[in-house]
């Protein structure tokens, strides 16, 4: 147990977080607490340094970080097809859904599709939604729980318990502006750490460069997995399948599009993809060239993949540097955590308390709402994430929930809108996709190797043209009269 480490990472995390959310609930206590959305939203004022940011890390915690380390082991550096795929997420997002979400107004996906269907179809989505997200809260609780106990000697359930107060302080203080300006703090730490890791790594190593590692590779019959374009099946079912089930329902999921709620402008978020894309795919880079190294390094590679590259760079880096590390990749996982903490507290608080129990809700009420269900999300995620479920093997079930909700929002904004329809594509899709994640049907069927991504985007395409053409329907929502009065009488000149 290294004393030094732990209390300098502890130390620089508790007074950032603690610092910022000081700041920033003082400064919003001094205005007038009218403004919309202030916890939840920023009152949708949020820069584009803060968006980027946030963007940025709320979709590079825990899978990016362990996850690229083991995969890098295992398949090489197709395993930057992760980090490929979020960026092309971010880009569709920032150019699309989360543009359409500024223009309208609305604080969560679960409200706008009731302005697009009916309010069953809000509580309905707003529920899986929240589960979904959920799932993914739990495994950013894995992962502060393996990063603290590495770091401290804790048992897993100790410390998650300590990872998950860090998280809910990130967020519960001052909301999504204490996440953002954190956030801000942390990117920078994060790429300077980081680059400076592989470049100390590089003159650990023989010939003071990567050429060893290369070597490694060639010599042992492996060249493959120094390309990002892998073997044809790895890029069936890994690659290709991975960025379908991103692209295809994250657009869609409240964490990514509450932080693009919370921009000034549609402007801010179109300027802070070319912060965000960068960010996040660039880190996908170096944590793969570290997982390629560790498995190149005979001492390391007997320790195998889920701790060899976490073992290499605390022995090979100065203490500093390891510090820094260390202190990135928990305030990555920790930013993860508070956004996915924040976002289904806030579908909670809009699209349930708000809609149903008190209408006339004001700002300091949604705000107490969101942070009580925030802290009680985070001690249930304690709880199952101490025990380390293994949430990656449902990975591409849990995102597959969300592909007919896209095709909800982009076929009600741009096409028709049937109720009937949705309520059928969304039972379908979901029915289906637990049959085929969770019994014997793929095999039964001979496409045992065939991705669920493939499967459901499939059929939500197939079942939702099908239904919009048969079942009644309205016309689509921009430009229709409900559009023009519910968002354009009310949204000021600029926004």
């Amino acid at each position: 147990m290294n004393i030094t480490l732990i209390v300098c990472v502890l130390a620089y995390e508790l007074i950032l977080i603690l610092g910022v959310g000081y700041l920033v609930s003082r400064r919003t206590k001094k205005k007038a607490l009218h403004n919309d959305a202030e916890f939840t939203h920023g009152g949708r004022q949020l820069g584009v340094s803060v968006i980027a940011a946030t963007l940025a890390l709320t979709v590079l915690g825990t899978p990016h970080i362990m996850g690229i380390f083991e995969m890098a082991w295992n398949m090489g550096a197709t395993a930057l097809w992760f980090s490929i795929a979020h960026v092309i997420l971010l880009v569709i997002t920032c150019l699309s859904t989360g543009l359409w979400m500024r223009r309208t107004g609305v604080n969560s996906v679960p409200q706008l599709l009731e302005d697009l269907y009916n309010p069953a179809i809000r509580v309905i989505v707003g529920c899986v939604m929240a589960g979904s997200i959920f799932g993914v809260l739990t495994l950013e609780t894995q992962g502060l729980a393996i990063l603290l106990s590495a770091m401290t000697g804790w048992n897993v359930h100790y410390s998650a318990v300590a990872g998950g107060v860090l998280g809910i302080l990130y967020v519960v203080l001052a909301g999504i502006k204490e996440v953002g300006w954190i956030n801000v703090a942390n990117a920078v730490l994060m790429y300077i750490s980081v680059i400076l890791a592989t470049l100390f790594l590089a003159f650990q190593l023989p010939n003071g460069d990567f050429s060893s590692v290369t070597n490694y590779y060639v010599n042992s019959g492996n060249e493959q997995m120094l390309s990002i374009f892998g073997p044809p099946e790895l890029m069936w079912t890994f690659a290709f399948g991975l960025v379908v089930a991103l692209v295809f329902s994250q657009p869609a999921n409240q964490p990514l599009l509450q932080v693009c709620m919370s921009a000034k402008n549609e402007k801010t978020i179109v300027k802070a993809l070319w912060i965000a894309a960068p960010v996040n795919g660039m880190f996908g880079v170096f944590i793969c060239v570290i997982g390629l190294t560790a498995k190149s390094i005979p001492e390391f590679e007997a320790l195998g993949a889920k701790t060899a590259a976490t073992t290499m760079l605390v022995e090979l880096l100065p203490g500093w540097l390891v510090t820094l590390l260390v202190g990135s990749f928990m305030a990555a996982i920790l930013s993860s955590f508070a956004m996915t903490a924040l976002a289904p507290a806030t579908i909670f608080s809009n699209d349930i308390y708000r809609r149903f129990y008190n209408p006339e809700a004001t700002e300091k009420e949604i705000k107490k709402v969101t942070r009580i269900v925030i802290i009680v999300l985070a001690v249930i995620a304690v709880v199952v994430g101490s025990f380390l479920p293994q949430i990656l093997a449902s990975v591409g079930w849990v995102l597959a929930w969300l592909m007919p909700v896209l095709w909800l929002l982009v076929s009600g904004l741009f096409w028709k809108r049937s109720n009937i329809g949705a309520g059928i594509t969304l039972i379908t899709v979901w029915v289906v996709n637990t049959l085929w994640s969770f019994t014997t049907i793929p095999q039964w069927l001979g496409m045992q190797d065939m991705p669920n991504s493939y499967v459901m985007l499939a059929l939500t395409l197939i079942v939702g043209t099908v239904t919009n053409l048969v079942c009644p329907s309205r016309p689509k929502y921009f430009g229709s009269d409900e559009y023009d009065v519910k968002v354009l009488a009310t949204t000021p000149k600029g926004h």
